[in-house]
């Protein structure tokens, strides 16, 4: 891995624990824990998912995933993943579909904001 790639990392990181330490507070005094999108899935899956610096972490049945993003994806599409998942955002009419794809055990999962 370049220095580069590795700083970037890092910084994806500890922006991803400011933004969990923020969206902890800020549910704390809100009262609402899914101040995030939330999305729908077909297999009677949802999850919610916070957007920082090139990184998804994403809050739903499965447990809790950090996903970095990866190069790819065409117009307004992303795609993110982790030696667990892929998750692919900005699906669909309008952008509001997504795709999950859990390797073990195998799933894929497709999803609308709600």
């Amino acid at each position: 891995m370049s220095t580069r790639a590795g700083k970037r990392r890092a910084a994806a990181w500890v922006a991803l624990a400011t933004l969990a330490a923020l969206a902890g507070c800020a549910s704390m005094k809100s009262g609402d824990p899914l101040a995030t999108p939330v999305y729908r899935c077909d297999k009677g899956m949802q999850f919610s998912v916070a957007f920082a610096n090139d990184a998804a972490v994403l809050k739903g049945a499965r447990g809790d995933d950090v996903l970095l993003r990866d190069a790819g994806g065409q117009g307004a599409q992303t795609v993110y993943s982790n030696p667990r998942m892929r998750a692919e955002f900005g699906l669909g009419t309008g952008g509001r579909e997504a795709v999950l794809q859990y390797l073990q055990p195998p799933l894929v999962a497709r999803c609308v904001r709600g």
